[in-house]
C-alpha cells in the first residue's frame, strides 16, 4: 500500500492551539548551567529562585532512604490520595483533609485552577507586577488578565482591586507575600475582596507564608470562594520533588478534582514532604535564620551605599543603576542572583535569595572583593 501525503496548504506543521501560539514561555532563567560550568574557587551561592539554601532535615533523608529500602514497589502508582500527607497538612494549616488537594508543585495547583475556573474571555485581575507563571497559566486559556497596579508597586492593593472588580470577574490572583515585590495581602482584607463579590473565585498564592507569618488558611472554611496555594520547595528544602498543596472548600476541591491527576505528585515526594511537615524544629530553624540573613545582608548593603528594600518573604530588593553589570559581577565569585528590571515598573531591580546568617556574610565578603575593583557597582539609578 502506497503512503499518501496530504497537502493542508494553511501549515507545513502540526499547529498548536491559537491560545498556546500566542503565549511568551514562563521565563525560567535559572542558573544550573552556569553552576555546572563554575570554574571560581568559591563554592556557588545560588541565591536567584527563592529555594531554600540548605538541603533539606535528616529527618526527610532518612525516610527517604527507609522509602527505598523497604517493601513497596517503585512500579507501583503512589497513594492516589496522598491520604497521610493530606492528614498532616490538616493538622499543620487547620483545614480538613477534605478541604486539600495535593500538586506536583504549586505551580500545578496554579495551572488546575485556570484548566477548571477560566474560559476564553473571561475577565481575570492580578497585582501587577505578579508572578509570571501564572500568567502563563492564564494566557493559554484565552485570557488577557487585567493589571491592577498602584502608583507605588510596594504599596497595598486592596483599594485598587475593589475598585476594579466587576460582577463579572471571574478570578483575581493575588500572592502574599508577593512575588517580586514582598507585599502581603493581611487577611482581613483577603476576606473583604471575597465578601465583596462572592462570584468570583480569589486565589491567594502563600508559597512564601512561612518566612511572613501572616497566613488566609482560616478563611477557606468562612467563605467559599477562596483557594490558597502553597509549596514545599522554599522553606521546606525540597524544590527538586515538587511538591505543593492547595486549601479550598468541599465544593470548589469536587470541581479540581475532575481534572487534577492523582497520579501526579510522586511517591518519594509524599514520603518527603510528610517527613517536612513533621520536623518542625528544622523547619522553625531555618525560618530564624532566613530572617537573621534578611536583617544583616540588608544592613551590610546600606552601610556600602546601595538602595535596598526588605521583604518578609526569603528574598530581598536591591536597586541598581546597571543590574545587568551587577549580576555578571557577581558570578564572577560564583553568586547568582535574579535579575528583576525587566518587568515593567520594576527598572532597576535585582531580587536576591535570603539564605542563613553565615551565607550572607560569606555573599558580602564575595561582594567587598568586588567593590575593591568596582567601587560603583552598588551605585543606585540616578533620581
Amino acid at each position: 500500500m502506497n503512503a499518501r501525503t496530504i497537502h493542508n496548504p494553511r501549515a507545513a506543521t502540526p499547529r498548536p492551539s491559537r491560545h498556546v501560539a500566542a503565549l511568551t514561555p514562563y521565563d525560567a532563567v535559572s542558573s544550573l548551567r552556569k553552576i555546572e560550568a563554575n570554574g571560581s574557587e568559591y563554592p556557588p551561592l545560588k541565591l536567584d529562585w527563592n529555594e531554600s539554601t540548605i538541603p533539606p532535615s535528616e529527618r526527610v533523608v532518612h525516610a527517604i532512604q527507609e522509602f527505598l529500602a523497604g517493601t513497596v514497589p517503585l512500579h507501583w502508582y503512589p497513594d492516589l490520595e496522598a491520604r497521610r500527607l493530606r492528614e498532616a497538612l490538616s493538622v499543620y494549616s487547620g483545614v480538613p483533609a477534605d478541604g486539600i488537594l495535593v500538586t506536583n508543585g504549586s505551580d500545578a495547583a496554579l495551572d488546575l485552577i485556570c484548566r477548571t475556573y477560566l474560559d476564553p474571555g473571561d475577565e481575570v485581575l492580578v497585582v501587577w507586577p505578579t508572578y509570571g507563571h501564572f500568567l502563563v497559566f492564564a494566557r493559554a486559556r484565552g485570557i488577557v488578565p487585567t493589571e491592577v497596579a498602584a502608583p507605588d508597586p510596594f504599596a497595598a492593593t486592596t483599594g485598587a482591586i475593589l475598585d476594579r472588580l466587576r460582577a463579572s470577574t471571574q478570578l483575581v490572583y493575588l500572592a502574599s507575600p508577593n512575588n517580586p515585590t514582598g507585599v502581603v495581602t493581611p487577611a482581613g482584607d483577603v476576606e473583604r475582596l471575597c465578601r465583596a463579590s462572592p462570584s468570583t473565585l480569589f486565589v491567594v498564592d502563600e508559597a512564601y507564608h512561612e518566612f511572613c507569618g501572616e497566613t488566609c488558611a482560616s478563611l477557606v472554611g468562612r467563605v467559599a470562594n477562596l483557594i490558597v496555594t502553597r509549596t514545599f520547595s522554599k522553606c521546606f528544602s525540597i524544590a527538586g520533588l515538587r511538591v505543593g498543596y492547595l486549601l479550598a472548600s468541599r465544593e470548589v476541591i469536587g470541581q479540581l478534582s475532575k481534572l487534577h491527576n492523582p497520579k501526579s505528585v510522586n511517591a518519594i515526594g509524599q514520603v518527603a514532604a510528610l517527613a517536612a511537615i513533621e520536623d518542625r524544629a528544622f523547619r522553625e530553624r531555618y525560618v530564624a535564620e532566613v530572617r537573621a540573613g534578611a536583617d544583616y545582608l540588608v544592613q551590610a548593603l546600606r552601610e556600602r551605599g546601595a538602595a535596598v528594600r526588605n521583604t518578609r518573604a526569603n528574598f530581598i530588593l536591591i536597586r541598581v543603576a546597571d543590574p545587568a553589570r551587577f549580576v555578571r559581577a557577581l558570578e564572577q565569585v560564583a553568586v547568582y542572583v535574579r535579575d528583576r528590571s525587566r518587568i515593567r515598573g520594576f527598572e532597576g531591580f535585582v531580587r536576591i535569595t535570603v539564605g542563613t546568617l553565615e551565607q550572607m556574610q560569606d555573599l558580602v565578603r564575595r561582594l567587598d572583593r568586588l567593590l575593591a575593583a568596582q567601587p560603583d557597582l552598588l551605585a543606585p539609578p540616578d533620581r
